[in-house]
């Protein structure tokens, strides 16, 4: 992750050139920052105040950037729902907060899971330090999927 004084430097036009770990925060001021140039092209000529104009480098930064934005999101969608779920939320507040159903939210965390533990498996083959989830946090994480939808963990 860079500082902020790296990032604020630091040109985008792929999503991809966005560091690992770049706060979101960080993206969206960026993002925003390239949207009001690119918004400033619809005032009159003859506006009565100084604008900065947009270029085509800001408007593809812009899509860029939000690219950026929406896989971190999606990518973190099954990370806040186990958490949600570890914390004690039902499975019906954690559909309700992503707007699908409960079997819809458990599909998002098994996939989710999966993945995760996959990502672990394959590191463990290759005799590199695993990342993801072992076997036992995977079983673990699965049988929240088993929870009725409105039984939560007790202590909330």
């Amino acid at each position: 992750m860079p500082d902020f004084k790296q990032w604020k430097a630091l040109q985008v036009s792929r999503p991809g050139d966005v560091p690992a770990g770049t706060p979101l925060s960080w993206q969206a001021d960026k993002a925003s920052e390239h949207a009001m140039r690119v918004w400033d092209n619809h005032l009159p000529a003859d506006f009565p105040h100084p604008v900065e104009r947009g270029t085509a480098h800001d408007a593809v930064a812009e899509l860029a950037l939000r690219e950026s934005i929406r896989r971190e999101v999606e990518y973190g969608r099954g990370t806040r729902v186990h958490t949600a779920l570890e914390l004690g939320a039902t499975w019906a507040e954690v559909a309700a907060a992503l707007d699908i159903s409960p079997d819809d939210a458990r599909a998002l965390l098994r996939q989710w899971a999966d993945g995760q533990h996959h990502l672990y498996l394959s590191y463990q083959e290759q005799d590199r330090k695993p990342l993801g989830i072992s076997p036992d946090e995977h079983a673990a994480i699965i049988s929240l999927t088993e929870r009725g939808d409105d039984e939560g963990r007790s202590a909330r």
